[in-house]
């Protein structure tokens, strides 16, 4: 229960408590959580409540929030718990609530580094088809750990900001030598994005039981990929300016603690792991090695054309970053790493246009009668999601939103 009047439903409720950063016109921006469909200042609360806390609050980002750790996590999430349910902190708390429609919403924490996994067995399998039609589809190597690859934190942008239409090199098959020009096969991917906290030493590997102390919480993420460009560039290194030119994120982080209810055991893993990627049993039988029951949904120019399903896919947060700092690699606190496209076994819950219409030779025909194979000048994009909360409650993640302009 809660003073705020709210509906028990409402997916931003006090079982939610995202976090972000905003700003009302020209004010400075500093970090504020959302409880349904107003904002809370949280520096101007804990000032009021005499915190020290209020001090990583009144910033610009959510990285000195994220240095604290999970002590302060959950410290946090209790006290929001409490004067947003206990009567006696009403008249303190409700005047720096600010009505959502008056904000101005910004990137929710400065990107430290950004790694973009590969952990659906679906979307690789069907990538590898089209891409390699005359070999095995999962490399040898795929099942054996979370592929993934380094990306540019400098392009990761929050949601609604505008995507140009990136040029490149790419090569036609009829053609005998690369072109330049602006991509002709622009894609989405729907993804899950994991932020993180609490920085390590360089050299000092994060087992897998310990993952969780470092994984604050999560945002949509839509991994804007230029397959042409991608298809020339990516033999032998992997991924570059296919990918580089943007990823936008929701503004919204979900906590951790949030998706506490939202945890599920993974789909199953054959061949074994290796020992530093095995997760072991907890009470709520999903493991540490734990998936999500997270529901996503892209719109594509206001017809939703898929609906993919986190749960499916093959490797957990946790075992990606034990795999990202086995080598000794650190965290910072910022980091963002993303869970590569999201995709099941059924067509409508492919997560990227390169598998819904299968590399163009099947076009998407939307509500208003277009048909599609890859993104136009124009075309607006709409990632959502939604996951379980406690108690039959309903987690909502926001949406991620892009719109493509034109080449420069």
């Amino acid at each position: 229960m809660t003073w705020l009047d709210l509906p028990t439903d409402h997916p931003f409720g006090v079982h939610n408590l995202p976090y972000g950063v905003f700003s009302v016109g020209d004010d400075e921006r500093r970090v504020g959580v959302r409880v349904g469909d107003h904002v809370l200042d949280l520096a101007a609360a804990a000032e009021h409540a005499g915190m020290e806390s209020a001090v990583v609050w009144r910033a610009s980002s959510l990285n000195a929030f994220l240095e604290q750790g999970r002590e302060a996590w959950t410290a946090a999430r209790e006290w929001l718990t409490e004067v947003l349910t206990n009567e006696a902190h009403r008249d303190a708390v409700e005047p720096h609530l600010v009505p959502l429609a008056d904000v101005t919403m910004h990137l929710p924490i400065d990107v430290a580094d950004y790694v973009d996994f590969y952990a659906s067995e679906h979307h690789a399998t069907n990538v590898g088809r089209i891409f390699r039609p005359d070999s095995e589809p999962l490399t040898p190597n795929w099942k054996h750990l979370p592929i993934g690859y380094h990306g540019r934190s400098g392009t990761v942008v929050v949601s609604g900001t505008e995507v140009v239409r990136p040029s490149g090199q790419r090569k036609p098959p009829t053609e005998p030598l690369p072109v330049f020009g602006p991509s002709v096969r622009l894609d989405i991917e729907a993804e899950l994005g994991f932020v993180v906290g609490a920085s390590t030493r360089l050299g000092e590997p994060v087992p897998l039981a310990d993952a969780d102390d470092h994984l604050f919480g999560v945002v949509l993420l839509n991994d804007w990929s230029a397959r042409d460009l991608q298809a020339w560039e990516y033999v032998p290194l992997g991924p570059f300016l296919g990918k580089s030119f943007a990823t936008s994120i929701s503004p919204w982080v979900v906590t951790t603690d949030a998706l506490r209810a939202a945890r599920v055991p993974l789909p199953g893993q054959d061949p074994e792991p290796l020992p530093y990627l095995r997760g072991e049993p907890t009470d709520d039988g999903a493991g540490t090695a734990y998936g999500l029951d997270l529901h996503l949904e892209v719109d594509w120019n206001g017809t939703v054309v898929s609906r993919p399903e986190f749960r499916d896919m093959y490797w957990s947060p946790a075992q990606m970053v034990a795999h990202m700092t086995v080598n000794g690699a650190s965290l910072r606190s910022g980091d963002l790493f993303g869970s590569g496209t999201v995709s099941g076994p059924e067509k409508s819950t492919r997560g990227c246009f390169l598998e819904l219409t299968w590399s163009g030779e099947e076009p998407l025909t939307l509500d208003d009668g277009s048909t599609r194979t890859f993104l136009e000048d124009g075309d607006r994009v709409t990632v959502r999601a939604t996951a379980p909360g406690a108690d039959g409650t309903v987690i909502g993640l926001g949406e991620v939103v892009g719109t493509i302009a034109p080449a420069r």
